[in-house]
């Protein structure tokens, strides 16, 4: 039922720009904060942006402050990430995720495949 497919994902230049999405199904979007996050080859996961569930409040890892903006559309059940001043560093797989608060901390319970994004000259 439940249902996350990234997209927008690929190979692009240092510098460069991607816009990725979101596709959910199957649960209440509107009812949860989303969040993006990433995983780079050999490495753990990583947070990268968060959105509240009406789309007002939004929150970045320092790293993508200024290059990343995270956007939602609940009517749609979407979830965007544009991607600005793309650096090799950036190169991972991104997955987005719902975010459920609980007791001093959240939890990202639902998940899509992942998109690869690749910085490459």
């Amino acid at each position: 039922e439940v249902q996350l497919v990234e997209s927008g994902g690929g190979l692009v230049q240092p510098g460069g720009s991607l816009r990725l999405s979101c596709a959910t199904s199957g649960f209440t979007v509107s009812s949860y904060g989303m969040s993006w996050v990433r995983q780079a080859p050999g490495k753990g996961l990583e947070w990268v942006s968060s959105i509240d569930n009406g789309g007002g409040k939004t929150f970045y890892t320092d790293s993508v402050k200024g290059r990343f903006t995270t956007s939602r559309d609940n009517a749609e059940n979407t979830l965007a990430l544009q991607m600005n001043s793309l650096s090799p560093e950036d190169t991972a797989v991104y997955y987005c995720a719902n975010l459920r608060p609980e007791y001093r901390h959240v939890v990202f319970d639902y998940w899509g495949q992942g998109t690869q994004v690749t910085v490459s000259s």
